[in-house]
């Protein structure tokens, strides 16, 4: 018999350089929301409803805690329609440390720079090739047309290729996933691993959070249970998070967010082909092919720091979105759980640049005319950034509204402040 769990559980400088940068918190906080949640890796397709031993919401949660799986290897398909253009190159000229052109250009610029690379995981769909053993050893493989990207860490060595261009990027991690200021796994924020990403979900769910189990499925032909997380409150423009669990080992296999307004889901990300036997240890070796190009991490431009926008700032809990987290005095949080609002004061107290001011590439323009829609109200006057999951506010006077609501939401969120 399908479980039909009916329980729920409560889970838990002003230098000219940063103003600018600031005037670009909206799309890297969109494009690194999205980066996030992609990451919460794992399955396609299910195919029927296996009958299991009936599980509490509860028992399902700890189930996913106790894991100690340390060692996997599989294909995973990650879908993503967040209802903004395709980011590809257009990633790297918004990712921190990232270039504006496909080859590099500038030094410290690669198109192997993880910083880069992962952010164009953002949209479309893409093919993944994972491996781990343990917590020194991982592979994430992104496969495109005729190309490959690769991300390896072994130990405290840290590599990643980019076939396309023949460039290749280089870390020594001293211990803290850091070389020289530089972030050397995935974009801080990103969670790399399964378990992880439903951990950090589970970790926002509190008060305002349904946690039911919904069924069961079979996912890369493995049998699992799926834990159904929905807001209680209305005005989010999240519907539910669907994470299937493998019924055997407790790993997060599948995960699925559709949205309050219906349709298609946000992210549809899993494995295709699971295997948790021990990868093949020339999984984590790297050598760069002859004539690549080697970046190192002590050449690499210093990344902006993007602090939870880069993370799940949508998801209930979160210490706060954009610049800052929740204790900074440029930030402060607005409402509760679902529908809490990050509102964040830009360096400078500016607005978006306009299309007159000459300092906006031709591709972050386009960006923004996609996004961004002209509101007024009591604040006075701003725009809009909108899609299917995280929507932003952008006052004229430099205050960013942002958070998984509805438009509507965030502007009377302005009108009160005002």
């Amino acid at each position: 018999m399908a479980p039909n769990d009916s329980e729920e559980t409560n889970g838990g400088n002003t230098t000219a350089g940063r103003r600018k940068a600031a005037r670009y918190i909206v799309p890297v906080a969109v494009a690194g929301v999205a980066a996030a949640t992609i990451g919460l890796v794992p399955a396609l397709a299910s195919t029927g409803d296996p009958d299991l031993p009936e599980i509490t919401a509860q028992q399902l949660i700890e189930k996913i805690a106790a894991s100690d799986t340390q060692q996997l290897s599989g294909t995973v398909k990650i879908s993503t329609d967040l209802g903004i253009p395709s980011l590809g190159g257009l990633a790297g000229s918004f990712a921190p440390g990232g270039s504006h052109g496909d080859t590099g250009g500038d030094k410290g610029d690669s198109t192997a720079d993880p910083q880069t690379k992962m952010t164009e995981l953002a949209s479309g769909t893409h093919t993944l090739r994972v491996a781990g053993d343990g917590p020194d050893k991982q592979r994430v493989s992104i496969l495109e047309n005729a190309a490959e990207y690769s991300l390896i860490r072994n130990g405290d060595q840290v590599w990643a290729y980019d076939s396309r261009t023949n460039q290749a990027y280089h870390a020594t991690e001293d211990g803290s996933g850091k070389e020289s200021g530089h972030s050397t796994r995935a974009p801080e924020g990103v969670p790399t691993t399964p378990k992880a990403l439903a951990e950090q979900v589970l970790k926002a769910a509190g008060p305002t959070t349904s946690v039911t189990v919904d069924g069961t499925a079979q996912v890369a032909g493995r049998d699992a249970y799926k834990l159904l997380i929905k807001p209680r409150q209305s005005g989010s423009t999240i519907g539910s998070v669907t994470v299937a669990v493998d019924a055997k080992n407790g790993v997060p296999l599948k995960f699925t967010l559709l949205p309050s307004s219906g349709g298609k889901a946000v992210v549809d990300a899993g494995f295709t082909q699971v295997d948790f036997a021990k990868p093949a240890a020339s999984s984590f070796t790297f050598s760069p092919p002859k004539g690549a190009e080697v970046t190192e991490a002590d050449d690499a431009k210093a990344p902006q720091k993007t602090d939870g926008a880069g993370g799940l700032g949508m998801f209930p809990g979160a210490e706060g979105l954009g610049a800052g987290g929740r204790g900074s005095k440029d930030t402060k949080v607005i409402g509760e759980g679902w529908n809490a609002i990050a509102e964040i004061r830009t360096p400078g107290g500016t607005g978006l640049p306009t299309k007159s001011s000459g300092d906006v590439p031709a591709e972050a323009q386009q960006f923004l005319d996609s996004l961004g829609d002209k509101v007024s109200g009591k604040f006075g006057s701003g725009t809009v950034f909108k899609t299917r999951l995280v929507n932003a506010l952008m006052t004229d006077d430099g205050k960013v509204y942002v958070g998984a609501v509805t438009p509507d939401a965030l502007v009377k969120a302005a009108d009160n402040a005002a």
